[in-house]
């Protein structure tokens, strides 16, 4: 069985930092890409970053890019999503996810930015 448990969310103020990760199991880990989705208040599911199985290879949505850094460690079978310099609108329900749609996906974490 496919398990994925986020964690590393909270409250911070703006400008703050948060390291959220997600430990995988049931799966061959290091032979997936992975992904980081969220979900602000009131508004459809986002993609926000992909990390290649060797983790090489990371994209980016254009508002994260230079703030936030995806990660991996395929020895731990974690994922992470280190997030800097952290704005309001960055405040949602963050997944991790096999795929870019997020149809299988943990039960998230909720980061909050707010003063």
């Amino acid at each position: 069985e496919v398990q994925l448990v986020e964690s590393g969310g909270g409250l911070v103020q703006p400008g703050g930092s948060l390291r959220l990760s997600c430990a995988a199991s049931g799966f061959a880990f290091s032979t997936n890409d992975m992904y980081w989705l969220r979900q602000a208040p009131g508004k459809g599911l986002e993609w926000v970053s992909a990390v290649t199985n060797g983790g090489t290879g990371t994209i980016y949505l254009d508002s994260v890019r230079d703030r936030f850094t995806i990660s991996r460690d395929n020895a731990k079978n974690t994922l992470y999503l280190q997030m800097n310099s952290l704005k309001t609108e960055d405040t949602a329900v963050y997944y991790c996810a096999l795929d870019a749609y997020g149809n299988v996906r943990g039960q998230g974490t909720q980061v909050t930015v707010s003063s």
